[in-house]
C-alpha cells in the first residue's frame, strides 16, 4: 500500500468512526419509535426507520467517495490524467501535469537535474495520432510493451521516445533523455504503466470566457509545493492560444501602462519583442495574475476579471518521485 492510499484509508476509517459516534443510542431509537407507535400506524414507523438507514448509508457513501477521491472530479480546469508509472529512475521527481477538455493531450513530466521523463496519452480521434496503429506496423524495429506492439523511434543512446496503444482509445509515449542506455529505461517505465488516474487541480479556473474563445489545457508546474503554479490556456479553433497564470514571481511591469483588472491597480504590458502583450495584477494573496495573447487590452482584461481562484490547490505532489 502506498503512502496517500494509506493516508485515504486513515481518513476514511476516521469518518466512519465519526459517524458512528454521532449515531443515536439504539435503545433511545427504540424506546422513541415505542412512543410514537401509540400515535402513528405501524407503516409509519417502517417508513421512519427505513429513511433512518438510507440517510445514515448515503451519508456513509458521499464522505468516503469524497474522501477517496479528493482530486479526480473532472471539471472545467481540473482534468483528470489516466496513466501512471509504477517505477522511475532514482531521483526523479514529478514537475509538471497537463491536461484539457475532450481529446486534448495528457502530460506528466519527471526531472532528474536535466535528464527528463515525459508520459503522454493522446486519442486517436486526434488527425495527428489516427494513424499510429499502421506506422508501428510499418516500422521494422518493434518490441512489446505490456503485451502490445510498440515502435521507438529517435533512439541515440541517451535519448529515446516509445509509442504504443494501450488500448483503442488512447496511445501511449514515453520519452526520456539525458540518461544512458535510455531505450531500455523507457521500455521499463512503459511496462510499469497502469490505468492509474490522477489529478491536476490548479489555483485557478476561467470564468466566463469572451466571445470565441474556448478552454484549451490546464497545467501545473513547480520543483516542489512551495514554488507551485498554474497556467490554463483557451483559443479560437485553430488560433493562437490566451494563457492565464498565477504563481509567485513577479512580471517585468517596469513602464507597463496602468490598467484596472479584477477591480484593483493592474499592468499592460504591449507586444513587444517577439511577446505577446500581457495584462498582470498582484492578488491578495501577494501571487500575480497574468493573462497574454494575441488579443487587445480589453479582451485581456476581461479574460482576468473572469478568471476563478480556487482557495485550496493541490500541488502536494509536487517534487514527488510518484503518487
Amino acid at each position: 500500500m502506498t503512502r496517500s492510499e494509506h493516508e485515504t484509508e486513515t481518513l476514511i476509517r476516521e469518518s466512519l468512526d465519526r459517524l458512528a459516534a454521532r449515531a443515536p443510542d439504539g435503545h433511545a431509537v427504540r424506546d422513541a419509535l415505542a412512543r410514537a407507535g401509540r400515535k402513528r400506524r405501524p407503516a409509519t414507523r417502517l417508513a421512519l426507520v427505513a429513511a433512518a438507514v438510507v440517510a445514515l448509508v448515503v451519508g456513509v457513501v458521499t464522505g468516503t467517495q469524497l474522501l477517496a477521491t479528493p482530486d479526480l472530479v473532472p471539471a472545467a480546469s481540473r482534468p483528470v490524467l489516466g496513466y501512471s508509472p509504477g517505477w522511475l529512475p532514482d531521483d526523479f521527481t514529478e514537475q509538471y501535469r497537463e491536461g484539457g477538455p475532450g481529446t486534448a493531450p495528457q502530460v506528466r513530466r519527471w526531472f532528474a537535474g536535466p535528464a527528463e521523463i515525459t508520459l503522454s496519452a493522446y486519442s486517436p480521434v486526434d488527425p495527428a495520432w489516427s494513424q499510429t496503429a499502421l506506422k508501428i506496423a510499418s516500422l521494422g524495429d518493434q518490441i512489446l510493451v505490456r503485451g502490445r506492439v510498440a515502435m521507438v523511434t529517435g533512439d541515440t543512446g541517451s535519448a529515446a521516445l516509445l509509442t504504443w496503444l494501450a488500448d483503442e482509445t488512447h496511445v501511449l509515449t514515453a520519452h526520456v533523455s539525458g540518461v544512458p542506455d535510455a531505450r531500455a529505461v523507457a521500455l521499463r517505465v512503459a511496462e510499469s504503466v497502469t490505468a492509474e488516474p490522477v489529478g491536476v487541480r490548479g489555483e485557478l479556473r476561467f470564468g466566463p470566457l469572451p466571445a470565441g474563445l474556448a478552454e484549451r489545457s490546464a497545467a501545473v508546474r513547480g520543483t516542489s509545493p512551495d514554488d507551485g503554479s498554474t497556467e490554463l490556456t483557451a483559443s479560437a479553433p485553430g488560433g493562437p492560444p490566451v494563457r492565464a497564470a498565477v504563481g509567485a514571481s513577479s512580471p517585468a511591469v517596469n513602464g507597463a501602462a496602468p490598467v484596472t483588472v479584477r477591480g484593483g491597480q493592474g499592468f499592460f504590458l504591449p507586444p513587444a519583442d517577439g511577446k505577446d502583450a500581457t495584462v498582470a495584477v498582484r492578488l491578495p494573496s501577494g501571487r500575480w495574475l497574468t493573462v497574454s495573447g494575441a488579443q487587445p487590452e480589453a479582451v485581456l482584461a476581461a479574460v482576468a476579471n473572469g478568471v476563478q481562484l480556487d482557495p485550496t490547490p493541490d500541488y502536494r505532489w509536487l517534487g514527488r518521485a510518484t503518487s
